[in-house]
């Protein structure tokens, strides 16, 4: 029998599906510490997120890499073990810890198993609240560092990157640098500089602990003060957002990579801070724009043209206003058409108002997304402590697909006109200079600064 299914059309997209939160409860250890508990039964493991509000935008550019450095340094010796021997202790538990930093953060991910969390609780308790940050392993990690950053810079996306923040920020922001810093600023890092963010910002009252699994608080609280009582209060010394840097006319800045195949562009500047009221028309703006294969950027340079195997945007929101930022690797011979698309782009969903089923798929893809971010107990304790951390609210994940549903055309539009600005853009493109940089010039965008 001969099937009457139309392939050639998409499938018709359900409602999304309905979520329950996780209920959240609120409880606070005597030296400041506070900590969100989300009990979820049914398998014998827990995964704890200790949240350090402070991260890379603590450091001004010349100490850019500090708060990467000091994620790095906090497991490689205590006062009671050595990095060898912490590292064998959380084998031993078959426990995973991980330490990150990010603009707003340095994050400490546990996951451990139900019956051995009080001794992994008493690791991670070593390693956020006694620390030795031993002078051999601060000059290794440095070195590695060094060498890392070396490396990357003979990559072009790397360089389009590192030149992007630098150019779209300005001299003097901390968001003029990248996470893990410069070659430059990194060589002057060393224990002192570490040891001294870690003391001004390593404080219970500057952290929160985020605790999801089989484990209930009357069990929990317990553990926790015997595991933490020990790290002593003080006062906390809050990080101010970095202030929105001063536009300027947009400009291309071009990298030379004599030879090049291809040409790297990130296109962008600075944009909004998470805690914007039109957050949620921004994230269903950037799906139409570029945030998804179907987007307009990738339907336009990849699917259309041939130019490239990827492009995309989107909206790094941070405490302070982080960039948008679009971009994409495309042929080298193509380079100038493929800005000039870009731009065009970023110009269209600003001057015109999106089509009725575009925006209906945009927002049922956002949507549906929601339950992914969900599905495990690491995941629900990175969403809550990102709740927790930007202050989003109780109701944040309660109304998430309502917010979602309800942007209309109208703020989509509004929120382009006032985040996305191609008059004051960076555009920053890595590739071969000797065939690239007049048709650039002729494009009209810009002048061209060669970096």
């Amino acid at each position: 029998m001969r099937s009457t299914i139309d392939r050639a059309a998409p499938p018709t997209v359900g409602p999304p599906p309905a979520i329950v939160p996780p209920a959240v409860e609120r409880h606070g250890l005597d030296n400041g510490l506070q900590v969100l508990v989300v009990r979820r039964p049914g398998l014998p493991i827990v995964d704890l997120r200790l949240v350090i509000r402070a991260g890379a935008a603590a450091d001004a550019p010349e100490r850019a890499g500090r708060a990467s450095l000091v994620a790095e340094m906090l497991d490689e010796g205590t006062e009671r073990y050595s990095a060898i021997e912490l590292a064998e202790e959380l084998d031993r538990l078959g426990a995973e810890l991980e330490i990150t930093a990010t603009w707003d953060a340095i994050n400490l991910s546990l996951h451990v198993l139900r019956p051995r969390l009080e001794p992994a609780l008493d690791l991670l308790a070593e390693v956020v609240a006694r620390p030795t940050f031993p002078e051999a392993e601060v000059r290794r990690v440095r070195e590695e560092r060094l060498a890392d950053l070396a490396r990357q810079r003979q990559e072009p996306r790397y360089l389009a990157h590192e030149t992007f923040s630098a150019v779209a920020y300005g001299p003097g922001h901390p968001y003029a640098a990248t996470l893990s810093g410069s070659p430059e600023s990194v060589q002057n890092i060393g224990r002192e500089e570490i040891a001294s963010f870690y003391h001004q910002h390593f404080r219970p009252g500057n952290a929160f602990l985020v605790v999801v699994g089989d484990i209930d608080a009357a069990d929990l609280l317990p553990l926790l003060d015997r595991a933490f009582g020990g790290w002593a209060p003080a006062m906390p010394m809050p990080v101010a957002p970095p202030d929105r840097p001063v536009a300027r006319p947009s400009t291309i800045f071009l990298v030379d990579r004599p030879g090049a195949a291809q040409s790297e562009i990130q296109v962008g500047h600075a944009a909004a801070p998470r805690t914007t009221p039109d957050f949620f028309p921004l994230i269903v703006l950037n799906t139409i724009l570029g945030g998804a294969f179907t987007s307009r950027l990738n339907m336009a340079l990849r699917e259309e043209r041939g130019y490239t195997y990827g492009a995309g945007s989107r909206f790094e929101f941070r405490l302070g206003p982080g960039p948008f930022i679009a971009s994409s690797a495309v042929f080298t011979d193509v380079t100038d058409d493929a800005l000039r698309i870009f731009a065009a782009e970023i110009r269209r969903i600003r001057d015109e108002a999106v089509p009725a089923d575009e925006l209906e798929r945009a927002r049922n893809y956002v949507a549906l997304g929601l339950p992914r971010q969900l599905e495990t107990t690491a995941q629900i304790a990175r969403t809550i402590a990102d709740i927790e951390l930007y202050g989003l609210g109780e109701d944040y994940l309660a109304r998430f697909i309502e917010r979602v549903r309800a942007v209309t055309a109208e703020e989509v539009l509004r929120a382009a006109r006032s985040y996305l600005d191609p008059d004051h853009m960076a555009l920053v493109v890595v590739g071969d200079r000797a065939r690239i940089e007049e048709p650039l010039r002729a494009l009209g965008l810009g002048p061209v600064e060669v970096r």
